[in-house]
């Protein structure tokens, strides 16, 4: 029975998986969402090769003969900014800004929210009633205001504003986390494998977590593309990603002073923006329809 148990699941998982899979492709707009973020993160990944030129060089050919910036041309394929700089090396290298900061921040919520949501959902009493309270007065505060004022106190800079946006972004997938483990550990099988002797941690390894990768995947796939707009948006304002590191939003902070001579400052970086924001949701709605039985029976 030890032996032949896992091999016996290990056909029916793959058949869920391929099941969750039908349902993805079946969307189009997921598929649309998959490919935009595929294409990012080849950006990310190859950027230093696909970049004629050095970010944060200011280059003197890059300005017109007024000091302007110079429009889309051979050599600067997207134009240059307001110092010189190539749009398209600098759009490029803060595409794997923005992301990195998103991805990291995002994997520090979902990491926090797993242990508190988990913690507080699986042992209830006092420890629900403390962790439940913090969440609260926590969600109670604007969390762009509170993210603003956390990294304005504290020093600028990359690994400060992966730790603020992480900080304040997994209050929600929290208070979903703990609700799942609150009816989960009621159920039948939990009461089995506790009688039988296993532990807190293997039920909750084993049995509980399991059941909520699904939402969990789902949420924090969403949840990206609002980490990418707080990336974008503390930038924007002075107090996120520090020059001369390219980033989405101090680019388009930068071009808004040249918006009506020198708009492609502004649409380039607006652009990969959108697209990136659109691609995560499309991408999270598709997966939430796939790991949705229901969903998938409409699909058929």
């Amino acid at each position: 029975m030890t032996i032949t148990a896992p091999l016996a699941s290990a056909p029916a998982s793959h058949r869920a998986s391929q099941a969750v899979w039908r349902r993805f492709r079946r969307q189009p707009g997921a598929v649309v969402g998959l490919m935009i973020a595929a294409a990012l993160l080849l950006i990310c990944l190859f950027a230093p090769w696909l970049t004629p030129h050095d970010p944060t060089t200011q280059y003197p050919s890059g300005l017109s003969d007024l000091g302007s910036p110079l429009p889309p041309t051979r050599t600067f394929w997207f134009g240059t900014d307001g110092l010189g700089r190539d749009v398209y090396s600098r759009l490029l290298f803060g595409t794997r800004t923005s992301l990195y900061i998103a991805l990291m921040s995002n994997l520090i919520a979902t990491s926090v929210a797993l242990l508190l949501g988990t913690v507080a959902g699986y042992f209830g009493g006092l420890t629900d009633t403390l962790i439940m309270r913090l969440t609260d007065v926590l969600i109670s505060f604007p969390v762009l205001l509170l993210a603003s004022f956390l990294a304005a106190v504290l020093r600028p800079g990359t690994g400060v504003i992966i730790a603020v946006i992480g900080g304040v972004s997994w209050f929600y997938l929290a208070r979903i986390v703990r609700a799942e483990l609150l009816s989960i550990r009621r159920r039948e099988y939990i009461d089995a494998a506790r009688a039988l002797g296993a532990s807190d941690a293997r039920i909750v390894f084993r049995h509980a977590l399991p059941q909520v990768l699904g939402q969990v995947l789902v949420y924090s796939t969403l949840n990206f593309s609002t980490t990418v707009l707080f990336v974008a948006a503390l930038s924007y304002v002075g107090i996120g990603v520090q020059p001369p590191t390219p980033d989405w939003g101090n680019m388009i902070a930068d071009g808004s002073q040249y918006l009506t001579v020198s708009p492609w400052l502004v649409i380039f970086p607006g652009i990969f923006l959108g697209l990136s924001v659109l691609s995560f949701n499309l991408l999270g709605d598709g997966l939430r329809d796939a790991l949705d039985p229901k969903s998938g029976k409409k699909a058929n």
